[in-house]
């Protein structure tokens, strides 16, 4: 396993080692004692999985204290174009995004500390998305942040994705009084 740095602190991308034949693959997406080793020290107590068609958008979302969640993220199936948002007070890029592509070809996997939004699109039909978070989910934790704020400015690609009633009710950026 490899640990990469984003441009924002905190937010890092872990790449499985990948071992193909010609029977398929196998990897370990997830070892607690080799990212130890390299001073990833995460627990996960919730793992979560979601199912959606092409260009289904899910987020921004967050859960605050005393339920905040750290998420390890992966997609199982298909393709997603995943997006992180720093909503930490006292950081540099408060308010700035990081986005990557995440897939079944490439085994991306994407920590996003305590203290960000959280959103991705679907890029193809039956996509499987998993991810391990830090604490348990709790619906009156839950916070959201409108999915294309143009304060945010995030190139979702996608310009009418399919959108829950909930995500279509978000916050605007500008109206977020950020727990963290």
């Amino acid at each position: 396993m490899e640990i990469k740095k984003t441009p924002i602190v905190d937010l890092l991308i872990i790449q499985p080692k990948v071992f193909p034949d010609d029977r398929g693959y196998f990897y370990e997406s997830y070892n607690k004692s080799k990212l130890e080793a390299l001073n990833f020290n995460e627990t996960f107590v919730q793992d979560n999985v979601s199912k959606s068609a092409k260009g289904v958008l899910r987020g921004l979302h967050f859960q605050k204290e005393p339920h905040a969640q750290g998420k390890l993220i992966q997609v199982l199936k298909g393709s997603v174009l995943d997006v992180a948002v720093d909503i930490r007070k006292d950081s540099n890029t408060y308010g700035q995004h990081f986005a990557i592509e995440l897939s079944e070809e490439n085994k991306t996997q994407l920590f996003i500390p305590v203290g960000f939004a959280h959103g991705f699109l679907t890029l193809e039909d039956d996509t499987i998305f998993s991810y391990k978070c830090t604490n348990f989910y709790n619906k009156e934790s839950e916070g959201s942040i409108l999915w294309n704020d143009p304060d945010l400015a995030i190139n979702w690609i996608e310009k009418n994705p399919t959108v829950s009633e909930k995500d279509r009710k978000a916050i605007k950026f500008n109206e977020l009084n950020s727990p963290f």
